[in-house]
């Protein structure tokens, strides 16, 4: 009996102590004495959103230049590669992409690491799909590798047929899913 007495006694304490309603609070008059210094370090473009405390330059460039495209706009230019049905290999005009790439990748996008996304139709086990995801993304790295882009800065990744682009039941949408991105990672 005192067993039971005891361990309702400690269930109960745990019960009205382990949950707190009390709603966390934030030390404002540190926020915006940050907040205020650097509104008055901004120019006239700086914006200061009230409520979260965040100040926005739109001047700042966090030291690189203003001739540098960002990381989202190199990331745009680099071009996805398609494979056929059930293969990993590159073709003559795909060979050709992953060159396109592999130049962007020693120019503009030299500080950057590269990481290569491989991806599947939905046609073939998940296992499957995932393994062949993989043996694209490795045959487009060792081609970036062949056009002289560092393997440390290369990783790869299989998404298999999770990361569909399309997903209408036709030809085309599934011919869309079999490729491998490009991702660019500070």
């Amino acid at each position: 009996m005192k067993k039971v007495l005891l361990t309702s006694a400690v269930v109960a304490a745990l019960i009205f102590t382990g949950c707190s309603t009390k709603d966390p609070s934030i030390d404002a008059t540190k926020n915006s004495t940050s907040q205020q210094s650097s509104s008055n370090n901004s120019n006239s473009n700086s914006e200061t959103v009230t409520g979260t405390d965040v100040v926005v330059d739109e001047n700042a460039n966090n030291g690189s230049d203003s001739n540098e495209m960002s990381m989202v706009d190199l990331e745009g230019e680099m071009k996805s590669v398609n494979f056929a049905f059930d293969q990993y290999s590159l073709t003559p005009d795909m060979a050709d992409k992953v060159s396109d790439n592999a130049a962007l990748a020693n120019s503009k996008a030299s500080a950057y690491m590269i990481k290569v996304e491989g991806n599947c139709d939905e046609w073939g086990s998940d296992e499957y799909n995932y393994a062949l995801g993989l043996k694209r993304a490795n045959s487009v790295k060792s081609a970036l590798i062949d056009k002289g882009v560092s393997a440390e800065r290369i990783s790869m990744i299989s998404y298999g047929e999770s990361n569909p682009l399309c997903t209408e039941q036709s030809k085309e949408c599934w011919a869309k899913n079999r490729r491998v991105d490009f991702k660019l990672l500070p």
